[in-house]
């Protein structure tokens, strides 16, 4: 064995009492706090009120994962329809199965809708939640090292992950160890938010920007980490699906971004409500 590979994990959950408890479902909802802790916080330097936000969260969090479960049953249905397959599993996350394009897609349109009825700026609100959205996709990916599940091409790298041998896809059976996928992921995705905090004062990014931001270095990153997998998954002309999304989003956000600069440049003035609340961002005076 390689001394300093990373081992597997000796269990994917715990009991209490009859109800089995996973550790992938642990991760996701401590990422799921993380997330709506920070962006309460930051909605609330901009002027907003923090039960508003309390109401948006929990909203944005269920139709999130719902988008989410959706998105990962629809591209990967091979894996819960067709012979000797179980459909009741598509309902089953615990277990994993959560696709990030999903729950930001279906959890931006309601992003949207809230926007519109309390009146404010939807690109302001998904600049507040667009740094958590980074550092809760990070302590999700923790998740799938528990689970075993979504690591990359065989290696033998000092930081190699160990994966038992149930854990492992056809053809690659004799083969132990493979790039650690959720860990660059989550270095990626760690490094993303401290990033968009710290560009976001920098370059007085606001009106959307910041989020827009959120999706160029997650797709960038993305790109490559898919690359790098060979989990089972449908693929279309040689390339994984989620590899063609990712490209699709870097551009698209590429372009949006460039149209931002120029359209909305600098902040929004306290977008949620007056007066400025003490210890918030100073804005850029609008161009």
């Amino acid at each position: 064995m390689i001394p300093l590979q990373i081992p597997s994990p000796s269990s994917g959950g715990f009991f209490l009492g009859p109800v089995e408890i996973r550790y992938y479902a642990i991760c996701v909802l401590v990422g799921i706090f993380v997330a709506a802790w920070l962006s309460r916080r930051r909605f609330v330097q901009r002027g907003g009120d923090a039960d508003r936000f309390d109401t948006i969260a929990l909203i944005m969090v269920v139709v999130g994962i719902i988008g989410a479960r959706l998105y990962h049953v629809i591209t990967d249905y091979q894996l819960y329809f067709g012979p000797g397959r179980n459909p009741w599993q598509a309902f089953n996350i615990r277990s994993g199965g959560l696709g990030i394009w999903g729950g930001v897609m279906l959890g931006g349109l309601a992003a949207w809708a809230l926007a519109r009825r309390y009146r404010f700026s939807f690109g302001a609100l998904a600049d507040a939640i667009a740094p958590g959205l980074l550092f809760a996709q990070c302590i999700g990916r923790l998740g799938n090292w528990f689970n075993q599940e979504l690591f990359g091409r065989p290696t033998d790298a000092p930081w190699a992950l160990y994966v038992d041998p149930q854990f492992r896809p056809d053809g690659y059976e004799t083969v132990a160890t493979y790039h650690p996928a959720f860990l660059y992921e989550m270095t990626w995705t760690g490094l993303g938010g401290f990033l968009l905090l710290w560009a976001e004062r920098r370059f007085k990014l606001g009106r959307g920007k910041l989020f827009t931001c959120y999706v160029i270095w997650y797709t960038f990153g993305r790109f490559f980490i898919e690359g790098l997998r060979i989990d089972p998954v449908n693929y279309v002309g040689g390339w994984r699906l989620n590899s063609y999304v990712s490209l699709i989003g870097f551009i698209g956000a590429i372009v949006l971004l460039v149209w931002q600069l120029r359209r909305h440049p600098g902040y929004q003035l306290w977008p949620f409500g007056f007066p400025a609340p003490q210890g918030g961002l100073v804005p850029a005076r609008p161009r």
